[in-house]
């Protein structure tokens, strides 16, 4: 019995092995020569949906990746801000938030920055649209010329728009306007067109105006947060203690249940005292 065992297994293993070689053969074959059999269509569609089922589960993979939270500064860069120091505050103002929100988790929400400038001639893309973390510094910002905050807000909403910079997938973003002083061109039309854009709309937006000079009620209109309107100040040492207070309400929602949600810009939570030690 052990002799007959032994043939029947040795029988059995060359049987497989003749089947393996002889479905090789036959994948090896042209497609014109191979059988057309049942068998081989039920093959054939087995074989695309295990080639599928990688690309459903990186799909998986993808949709629990963190979603983009965007926030867009749009910076008064014109000579006036060269004047007692505003210029120095915001570029210190400006780079310690994007420290802090490159210490922030990304489970949920991976918070991405961009900057534009508008000083002189034209509105600038100062920092492209991109990962808090992977920021290193941003470019000193200097004070000269004229306004065009018109050109800035076509930026902002080119910017907004654009879904390959922007997917549908990302959060509502946060877009932040700082000046201290009055549109040079002929900014209305550029204005009305970024408040009737659908994304920016759905954005969180926030404004900034300091001093005596800047053009408060344009300001007021461009913020659509009820509870904080616009921030008003006359000392460059509270541009910090604004992105404190936007810093604080982005943060917040990287830890959110629910990210999308709006938050707030809470200002009465921001300390008198947390401002730049600067002697302006």
């Amino acid at each position: 019995m052990g002799f007959a065992k032994y043939m029947e297994d040795n029988l059995s293993r060359y049987h497989g092995a003749t089947v393996i070689r002889e479905r090789e053969h036959e994948r090896l074959k042209p497609e014109n020569e191979r059988p057309h059999s049942r068998a081989g269509k039920h093959n054939r569609g087995t074989k695309i949906m295990s080639e599928q089922r990688p690309s459903n589960r990186m799909k998986d993979f993808t949709l629990a990746q963190a979603r983009p939270l965007p926030v867009i500064v749009l910076a008064d860069t014109s000579g006036s801000m060269g004047e007692g120091g505003k210029i120095e505050a915001l570029n210190l103002a400006m780079n310690d938030m994007i420290k802090t929100f490159a210490t922030e988790s990304r489970v949920r929400a991976e918070i991405q920055v961009g900057l534009i400038t508008f000083g002189g001639d034209v509105a600038r893309l100062h920092l492209t649209l991109a990962p808090a973390h992977q920021i290193v510094s941003i470019t000193p910002l200097l004070a000269s010329g004229r306004t065009p905050m018109g050109q800035a807000f076509e930026l902002a909403r080119s910017l907004l728009e654009d879904k390959l910079l922007i997917p549908s997938r990302a959060y509502r973003p946060v877009v932040i306007l700082v000046s201290d002083g009055l549109p040079t061109d002929d900014w209305e039309r550029s204005f009305a067109a970024l408040r009737e854009s659908e994304r920016a709309q759905k954005a969180s937006r926030f404004a900034m105006a300091i001093g005596n000079d800047a053009d408060e009620s344009m300001l007021q209109q461009f913020a659509n947060d009820s509870e904080a309107p616009l921030f008003k100040t006359h000392e460059a040492r509270d541009i910090h203690r604004f992105f404190r207070a936007v810093t604080m309400s982005v943060t917040s929602r990287t830890v959110s249940a629910n990210p999308d949600q709006h938050s707030p810009l809470n200002l009465v939570e921001i300390p008198e005292d947390d401002a730049l030690d600067l002697d302006f």
